[in-house]
């Protein structure tokens, strides 16, 4: 068959809101300013129409969308499998993914869609409300079987990892992926998602995995191992396969079989590390997919990560390309 698609990614779809907000605003909500949380279909009805008219930007996101956008921008070819509700930010999610170059396999529910709301204050401090919304209902007849089958790589991130009904239709996308002879990436996503499900990880990893992205908590909390390159090794001998794993501005580890690359970071002015992850997954599975060397791969992923972190957000209007052409011709 064919390969139409360079990745098919799977992840939460959360229609992003950001607003700008007074202290007071958050006061009026009891919301403790700078943190994160997940917040109840209530809470989200009663807090979305108050700060609505503050509204600066919003887009399709959620981890796995921040990174099939982010392969897009690459001049990669993606969709996204998820849940949306029949709403209004149903829609809007359809349509932004689609402005960004990404195709939207969505499948839809009598709910509410999921958001994440970014409440940012007047001194830039951020206070994110994620409403997990239909997302949370993923069924297995989401998945378009003829896109994955058309895909060169499956991209799952660990937040699936949610309730019974996503962890069956993951398992049903990897199993149908490696009957299909379609590699399958995984990211750990957090060390929550580590402590919670660290056994059906372990598994997932030894049955299915071919490519593992994690930073270095996640890889620890996974493997037992402290040490960054201990733990890079021991997950790609998990997974038979590739092990990426972020150290912060310390740069990033890709290891593989016997050989491990040290990926420097590119020096920028951190002003906001969200979605740095996401994008860096980006950039190494846009590296994969062109059949670049690991190292090539990791600056790619290193360079497209730095550009979020130099700026507000966790994605890019554009990225570029020119730059993207230096590193692969260095090599």
């Amino acid at each position: 068959m064919s390969k139409r698609f360079d990745v098919f990614g799977m992840c939460n779809a959360l229609y992003d809101l950001q607003a700008e907000t007074p202290d007071s605003v958050l006061s009026e909500l009891s919301l403790t300013k700078g943190s994160m949380m997940l917040i109840s279909e209530d809470e989200q009805r009663d807090i979305v129409p108050r700060v609505y008219n503050a509204l600066v930007n919003t887009a399709a996101g959620g981890s796995g969308a921040n990174t099939m956008i982010g392969l897009a921008q690459l001049g990669g070819t993606a969709c996204f499998t998820s849940r949306v509700g029949r709403d209004n930010h149903g829609q809007l999610y359809r349509e932004s993914l689609t402005n960004q170059g990404v195709q939207p396999n969505l499948g839809e529910g009598d709910g509410d869609t999921g958001i994440s709301l970014i409440l940012v204050s007047p001194d830039a401090q951020r206070t994110m409300c994620t409403f997990l919304g239909q997302s949370r209902e993923l069924q297995p007849d989401d998945v378009n079987l003829e896109d994955l089958r058309a895909s060169h790589y499956i991209y799952v991130t660990g937040y699936l990892w949610d309730t019974e009904n996503q962890k069956e239709t993951v398992l049903h996308a990897m199993r149908e992926a490696k009957a299909a002879d379609v590699k399958v990436a995984f990211s750990l996503s957090d060390p929550f998602c580590v402590g919670r499900h660290k056994d059906d990880f372990l598994k997932l990893l030894t049955e299915h995995i071919d490519v593992v992205f994690a930073n270095r908590e996640e890889a620890s909390g996974m493997t037992g191992i402290a040490d960054a390159h201990g733990a890079a090794r021991e997950l790609a001998k998990l997974s038979g396969g590739i092990a990426a794993v972020t150290l912060d501005a310390s740069g990033s580890l890709i290891a593989s079989g016997d050989e491990i690359f040290e990926i420097p970071s590119y020096p920028v002015t951190a002003v906001d590390t969200t979605g740095a992850g996401d994008m860096y997954a980006g950039g190494v599975l846009y590296g994969l997919t062109c059949d670049l060397p690991l190292p090539v791969a990791g600056r790619i992923g290193a360079y497209a990560a730095a550009q979020v972190v130099a700026q507000m957000g966790p994605r890019l209007e554009t990225i570029d390309r020119e730059a993207i052409s230096v590193i692969v011709n260095e090599f």
